[in-house]
């Protein structure tokens, strides 16, 4: 089969392209520019385009399929030659159903949670020897890419994203993916440039549930007012399985989760963490994994990439990094880090980054989502409100909506930068929010100051 990548640089859609030139497939791409690290990676498997652009002589009658990138416009000229051509083009998630249909499809969705859930599903099989298709937002230590395509494997684990599926598909991903295993782990408003309402937002969550086919199996969190009423309500046969936070303790920046054998000392931290961990144990039990092997294998689980991942630590000092950017997430991330140091300053770095954040009317949307920190420092950049062509928001507004008097705001990356280095970060567990980089701050170079 010979597949044309358009927009090839993305981090889902780089590892889909290495996924099916693993399987066999030739693949070629075409892309505007391509980062670090989907660059190396893809220059690694040959798939690199020799040239940066978009080129319609690309496009041709025996192209068997053509896989569309979000990061691709309407009217880019690959994609209108495909058209012209009539050749079968598909979103991104569009052909990973094509990929599964005749697998066990597990979709694991939800506003938060659903890379770290889908991401100990697949620690706890592969420390088990179980071997399934995947597709993660993250890389995780042991597996060599974030997609993983075979003809023979029975189930397929895919982390189903609400955002959408293409330039010219409007759906949200997760509702083409027509689950047998479904989970939602929470619904907290986001991406409003797409759901400018908070109804229309958590509606797509309830035709993804009515996605579910008939005879299938929903979990859900029920400690989430809006997934227990949308579970209780769904209107396809199928069965439910709610879940809740289990039982833990935090002792000595530890913590203890109960288990039937006992308390399990765990790598992982924070409620919103122990309820994914919940989550994924329904889902493992429901692909063939029992509650003990379970917990043998999640006390080894260290966390997804740029979820509340370790990046420095000396005596007196710890460093996070993690990808929270919405308000529910901020909240969860910075209770969890004051709850496993209790004994700590807990300094919470937050950059609003995306469309969502940086939107005036969304703001009082952060009310309180650092009030567990010490110390609460808000980055943003007023450049990239420009970027986004939204409306300029001020230091005044972002004091207003975090409610709080002792904000420190920059709008510098420099002036954020030097208050990295000079603050004495002694006896402090610090904490770096973003899907961004604060402008272009050097992770590595963060560990040097502490």
């Amino acid at each position: 089969m010979r597949i044309h990548f358009i927009a090839i640089g993305g981090s889902a859609m780089h590892n889909l392209a290495i996924a099916l030139h693993q399987k066999g497939y030739q693949v070629t791409g075409s892309d505007d520019t391509i980062f670090e690290p989907s660059k190396s990676r893809l220059e690694k498997y040959g798939l690199l385009p020799d040239e940066f652009g978009w080129f319609p002589k690309k496009i041709s009658s025996d192209l068997d399929v053509i896989i569309l990138g979000m990061h691709a416009k309407e009217d880019n000229e690959e994609l209108l030659r495909a058209q012209e051509l009539g050749l079968k083009i598909y979103s991104y998630p569009e052909f990973l159903y094509e990929q599964s249909k005749d697998k066990t499809r597990v979709v694991i969705g939800g506003s938060h949670g659903k890379t770290t859930i889908t991401s100990m599903i697949l620690h706890v099989l592969h420390y088990h020897e179980k071997e399934v298709d995947y597709m993660v937002g993250a890389q995780l230590e042991g597996f060599d890419t974030m997609v993983h395509l075979t003809e023979d494997n029975d189930f397929i684990v895919l982390e189903g994203d609400e955002y959408l599926s293409s330039p010219i598909d409007r759906r949200p991903k997760f509702h083409l993916y027509q689950p047998n295993i479904a989970l939602v782990s929470g619904i907290a408003w986001d991406h409003i440039n797409v759901f400018p309402t908070f109804d229309t937002y958590v509606d797509q969550f309830r035709i993804f549930m009515n996605s579910i086919v008939n005879g299938g199996a929903l979990v859900y969190n029920e400690e989430d007012i809006e997934v227990k009423k949308l579970a209780e309500l769904a209107e396809v046969p199928m069965r439910k399985f709610p879940y809740e936070t289990p039982q833990y303790r935090v002792e000595d920046g530890e913590t203890l989760l109960d288990t039937p054998e006992g308390e399990m000392p765990i790598e992982i931290f924070g409620a919103h963490n122990l309820s994914n961990l919940a989550g994924a144990k329904w889902i493992c039990q429901h692909m063939g994994v029992d509650e003990d092997d379970f917990y043998e294998a999640i006390a080894s689980f260290k966390g997804a990439s740029k979820r509340l991942e370790k990046i420095a630590e000396n005596n007196t000092t710890v460093v996070y990094k993690d990808f929270a950017h919405s308000p529910s997430k901020v909240s969860a991330t910075t209770k969890a880090v004051k709850e496993q140091y209790q004994n700590r300053n807990v300094i919470a770095c937050l950059e609003l980054h995306t469309y969502s954040s940086l939107n005036a009317e969304f703001l009082k949307e952060y009310m309180g989502a650092l009030d567990a920190a010490d110390e609460a420092v808000v980055f943003y950049s007023p450049n990239a409100v420009k970027i986004k062509r939204l409306k300029e928001i001020s230091v005044t507004q972002i004091a207003e909506a975090f409610n709080r008097d002792d904000l420190i705001i920059y709008t510098d990356p420099e002036n954020f930068k030097a208050y990295l280095k000079q603050k004495d970060f002694s006896d402090s567990a610090v904490l770096l929010m973003s899907s961004g980089n604060y402008g272009g701050l050097d992770f590595e170079e963060v560990k040097s100051m502490i």
